[in-house]
Order: structure tokens, then C-alpha cells, then sequence
């Protein structure tokens, strides 16, 4: 028995076989090119071929892909914004018709993949309930609860770059969000670039840079580097990451939390801070404890690939892996801060309460 996994981005498609124990038997890259529409689902059915053709007399049993957008599962179409012309894109006619009937067929964003392929294997194994915090261009949180994972009334739960973490509300949340604005790593770029244009007497390691092309990765350079104005951004983003986690395990009281993407690479020396940060906003019980448990460093995992297929082999091919934190439930700071109460609803004139 075999599976074939597509990890399809707004650049390039990346698909693997993987055996009923998680092996990965083989993988192949396919650039996009600039394509569009349909040309980018040809690319995905062509790799597909090529895949089949690699296993070696292995039936396919199941196609799994990954979608940088969302999958709207009761019309079985995908919206990707960074692929044009796939506003809402048949991909899973597309490929069931090539795969035919026999083969299961599933769909997902990327952040539900995340969160699927580190309760197999990865870190949050054994685990009914789960977050997956994916921090990179964007931020995007898949979520297990009791056992399931969540998609929401109209399958764009753990759009978590919205989160309002930050007062009072400005203009420049709109296109991202709050949350991303600050602490992804487009956001991370953006703050080093107002701080930069704000501050005409610096001097410091990223001075005599184009400004627009500082990246979030230079910004971590010159943190490395002692630099103050990196420093101040990553404080923020720290502040922030800290401030999230807090609120999701308040919300949905996770066994596990786990921190990837593209930006925990060079962010996971802030998972102390991280830490820090989260109890001093957690939800307190009344022995006292914080229900924000402990982080730790927790390597690289492939959880997007296995969360593909259904299977997942944990710290495997580098080049696909990705970095994370694991945060654990069962490991409380007993540290103590004020709570927080709620006086009324006045900001949101949709929400209702039901007794039933």
C-alpha cells in the first residue's frame, strides 16, 4: 500500500510517496513558474503521474494535498491566494478524476496538515487535543480537539494572524491582521522597516541596506549581532507569540502546543521568553497554577508531509522538516497575575447566547 503526498505552495509543488509505516519510498519537485489556473493543477496531475509511476507495483491507496489557502470541504474547492485563478479551484475533481474512484482523495490546508502529522508521530502523539501554531509568511493554527480536528462553519478556523493582541486597532491590521502584523515573518520585516525609516541616525548593522529588503531572517542576524532595533522587534514578536499562546490554551486547554514554520528556526532560542510571556497571561486555576505549561525545544519534525499522507516519521529529511516547540499540558507554572473579567459584549452586536 502506498501514498501520495502533494505539498503544493505558491511557488513550487513537492510530492512524496511514503509505505503504510511512514517510509518515505520517493519524492520529486515540481517549480510552478508563474503558472496560473489550470496550468498549476496540470503541474499537480503531472506529478501525480510521475509519482504512480514510482511505486514500483505498490497500489495507491489515498492522494493527500496540502493547499497554502483553504478548502471550502461542502463545495470541494480550494481558494489560494497566492495562485492565480484559483479563487475557487475544482482540484479534487481534477485529481479523482485522474486517480480514478478507488483512491481516496483528501484536501487540506496546510495547518491542518501540520497538526495531523504531529499527533501520528511527531510531537503531540497519543494526543486527543492539540494546537499547531504555524508561524511564517503568515500565521495559521490547526486545531485537535478531542480527537478531531476543527474546520469551522465555513472551514477557515485557526486563521489566527487576526487575532486582536494589540490596542488600539490601527489601519495596517487589515490586510494581515494583528497578530501576523507584528509576529510573522512578513510582519517582523515590516516592523524592522518602519523602526529603520523612523530612526535616520542609526547606525547600527543594518544601516547602508535598501530598506525593503531586509528580510525577517537579516533581522535575526543582527539580533546575533547585538543590534538594539533588532532587538526591539524581536521583543515584540516574542511578546506577541507569548500573548497568543496564552489565549489559545485559556480557550481550548490543549495537552500540547506546538510553535513551526518557517520562523521557528531562528525563533526557537525565544522559547524561555516565550514561556515567560504566556504565564503571565494564562488562565489561573484555582490550586493557583497556570494552565500555560512548560516549553521545550522539540527539533525538526515533517509533520506537513506525514499530516499528508496520514502517516508521519518524525525528525526525518531536513530540507522538508520543520521546526517546532512543544509546549506540554501536564507541566504547570504555579506562578500567580492578575486575571482578567469581562463586563459586557457591547463591541460585538452579532453575538448572541443560547440556553439550549
Amino acid at each position: 500500500m502506498a501514498v501520495i503526498a502533494i505539498d503544493l505552495g505558491g511557488t513550487k509543488a513537492l510530492g512524496a510517496v511514503f509505505d503504510a509505516s511512514g517510509k518515505m519510498c520517493a519524492r520529486q519537485v515540481e517549480l510552478l513558474d508563474g503558472a496560473k489556473g489550470d496550468a498549476v493543477g496540470d503541474i499537480v496531475l503531472d506529478l501525480i503521474k510521475a509519482l504512480c509511476g514510482s511505486c514500483r507495483g505498490e497500489r495507491v491507496e489515498a492522494v493527500g494535498i496540502c493547499v497554502p489557502g483553504i478548502v471550502f470541504s461542502k463545495q470541494d474547492v480550494v481558494w489560494a491566494p497566492n495562485i492565480p485563478g484559483w479563487e475557487r479551484y475544482p482540484l479534487k475533481k481534477r485529481i479523482s478524476g485522474l486517480v480514478g474512484p478507488d483512491v481516496k482523495v483528501e484536501i487540506e490546508s496546510d495547518r491542518t496538515c501540520y497538526i495531523l502529522g504531529e499527533v501520528w508521530k511527531g510531537a503531540a502523539k497519543g494526543c486527543g487535543n492539540a494546537i499547531y501554531i504555524a508561524v511564517g509568511t503568515g500565521i495559521g493554527v490547526g486545531i485537535l480537539v478531542d480527537g478531531r480536528v476543527l474546520h469551522g462553519a465555513e472551514d477557515i478556523i485557526g486563521a489566527a494572524g487576526w487575532m486582536a493582541l494589540h490596542y488600539p486597532y490601527q489601519q495596517e491590521y487589515i490586510p494581515t491582521g494583528c497578530f501576523e502584523y507584528y509576529a510573522s515573518g512578513n510582519g517582523i520585516a515590516t516592523q524592522i522597516h518602519r523602526a529603520l525609516r523612523c530612526n535616520r541616525n542609526y547606525t547600527g548593522v543594518l544601516s547602508g541596506r535598501p530598506i525593503d529588503e531586509i528580510t525577517s531572517h537579516d533581522v535575526f542576524d543582527a539580533y546575533h549581532k547585538g543590534d538594539r532595533l533588532a532587538a526591539k522587534v524581536l521583543d515584540k514578536a516574542v511578546e506577541m507569540w507569548g500573548m497568543a499562546a496564552a489565549n489559545l490554551v485559556s480557550i481550548l486547554n490543549p495537552e500540547k502546543v506546538i510553535f513551526g514554520g518557517g520562523v521557528f528556526g531562528p525563533a526557537e532560542e525565544f522559547i524561555g521568553r516565550i514561556y515567560d510571556e504566556a504565564c503571565k497571561w494564562g488562565a489561573a486555576y484555582s490550586d493557583g497554577s497556570r494552565g500555560v505549561p512548560r516549553l521545550r525545544g522539540s527539533g525538526r519534525s515533517c509533520s506537513l508531509w506525514f499530516g499528508l499522507s496520514g502517516f508521519q516519521d518524525y525528525r526525518t529529511t531536513r530540507e522538508v522538516g520543520r521546526p517546532c516547540v512543544d509546549i506540554q499540558h501536564h507541566q504547570f507554572s504555579s506562578r500567580l497575575a492578575p486575571g482578567w473579567r469581562f463586563s459586557g459584549w457591547r463591541c460585538f452586536p452579532w453575538l448572541r447566547f443560547s440556553d439550549s
